[in-house]
Parts: C-alpha cells; structure tokens; sequence
C-alpha cells in the first residue's frame, strides 16, 4: 500500500461512519490528494476498459493524460463522473467523498466538472445568458433568466468572462462564436459552477493554431485555483502545458512522469508515439 492509499484510509478508519459530524467538508484536500482511483478495473461484454487502474491527482494540479485509441481514457473519466460504475476498485473525491456511492449530478455538485469534446452550449442564448444558467444550476431555464442574479453571482460572472477572454462576446449568441469560443464558453460554464477537480476532453480538436495557443494559456491559467485533468492526442498541444503526463495502455498506467520522460520511455514509444 503506497502513501496516498494508506493516508486516506487512516482518515476513514479515524472519521468512521457514525461520525459524521466530525468529517472534512466534501472535497476536502487539505492532505494535497484530491482524487483517488485504486483498483478500478471495468469490463464491456469481456472486454476489459480498465484493468486495475491506479491513479492519484493533487490538489491544483494540472494533469495530462495520454494514450492510444481504446487505453481506457474515456471509460476513466465516466466511471470519475458516475456515468459508469465499475466492477472493481474505489474511487474517492477528497478524504471522504466516495464517487462509487453518488449519482452523476450529486458528483457535480460534490465539485467535479467534465468538459466533452464537442461544445454544449445553448446556441440560442448568449454569451452571458449560458452563464447565468450555469450558476443557477438545474433550475428551470426561463425562470432562470427572469430571475436577476445577485451581486456576488454576477460578480463571479464577470470573472469567469475574463478568465475565457468573452468579454467583448458577452452580448452575443453562443451560436455565433468561432469553435474555440465555444470550447471557452463551455469552460466558462464549468467554472460558474466553482468546480475543484475539472476533465477536459481534447479540447483543441478542430481548432485553430491561434486558439490552440489561447486554450493553453486558459488551462495554464487554471491550475492552480483548480486540479485539471486533460486527455489529449494532440502532443504538441501536451507539450505545451504538460507539468505531469499519465500514459494509458491497456486499461491501466502504462507510465508516469514529466513529457520528457514519458516521450523518452520505450514502452510509449512503442504503444503510443511510434504510431
């Protein structure tokens, strides 16, 4: 059992079940671990998605993951969601948030964000509009933009618009902004939302060279404040903002280090870049 594994297990055996009371809030990250996936393994009519995946994420942390076509980096990222349940392992947000006993909206609220690969906005309203409905949370649209927002929301807002550099887009349809605008907005709306732990699934797909750059700089800019998972082909994109790049293979971590070290490994050579 590594360091991680046995610090927050003596948390569990510390906060037990009756006392609750006595718990960290969830999403707690004061001992700098805010994800953790032990043993995860999860199969497709006897195909094997993971296979005893292992993986820890610090809090602030901006993390890179790579790995060829069917490593399991969707599969991971759904059963981090509550899309998928897995048929064996845990999967803990923080000391004391157990993701494997949550549904998916209770794990967003719980403070994990998941940006997909293709935009989701609301096309017919603005800018500003989506933003307003991803602080409101599940309320219903129209009663949602009747409503005004409070001071500090709109406060939040504001900076939220300049975090994804929409400022001057506020006013417009979401349906008229470029790709990558559309990719800022969904992030923006992500963050609305205050997340701890936000997955981003290849984000400059489709993109042009000038908003590649801006996305790296918008992702840069996000660690830190929040852990940032990014699953990504696209390697000088990796390159670009990688502190610390996760190879799948197989279903489980292939290897684990700094973009240097994993492109010099022959293993991902051989797997993954040699493709």
């Amino acid at each position: 059992m590594n360091a991680s594994t046995s610090l927050r297990n003596g948390w569990q055996k510390v906060f037990g079940a009756g006392a609750k009371s006595e718990r960290p809030p969830p999403g707690d990250t004061s001992h700098g671990t805010i994800l953790y996936l032990e043993d995860i393994s999860v199969s497709f009519d006897g195909f094997k998605a993971l296979n005893a995946l292992t993986l820890y994420i610090d809090a602030g942390e901006l993390r890179c993951i790579i790995g060829p076509n069917g490593a399991g980096k969707t599969t991971m990222m759904d059963v981090i969601t509550g899309k998928t349940r897995p048929d064996a392992g845990s999967a803990w947000f923080g000391q004391n948030t157990d993701l494997l006993t949550l549904t998916e909206p209770q794990i967003a609220e719980a403070g994990i964000g998941r940006k997909f690969q293709k935009p989701t906005v609301f096309e017919q309203h603005t800018v500003m509009e989506n933003l307003e409905l991803a602080v409101a949370g599940n309320k219903a649209i129209w009663s949602t933009l009747a409503s005004p927002l409070d001071s500090r929301q709109r406060t939040h807002i504001e900076e939220v618009l300049e975090t994804v550099c929409l400022q001057d887009r506020r006013d417009m349809r979401a349906g008229m902004l470029s790709h990558g605008q559309k990719q800022w907005l969904e992030i923006g709306m992500l963050l609305a939302q205050q997340p701890q732990l936000l997955l981003v699934d290849e984000p400059v797909a489709g993109m042009t060279p000038q908003e590649v750059e801006r996305t790296a700089e918008l992702l840069l800019s996000l660690a830190g404040k929040h852990s940032v998972m990014v699953v990504e082909h696209d390697m000088d994109f990796v390159r670009s903002i990688a502190r610390k790049v996760t190879v799948l293979h197989e279903g489980h971590v292939l290897a684990e280090g700094s973009i240097d070290e994993v492109q010099n490994d022959p293993r991902v050579v051989e797997v993954y870049l040699g493709e």
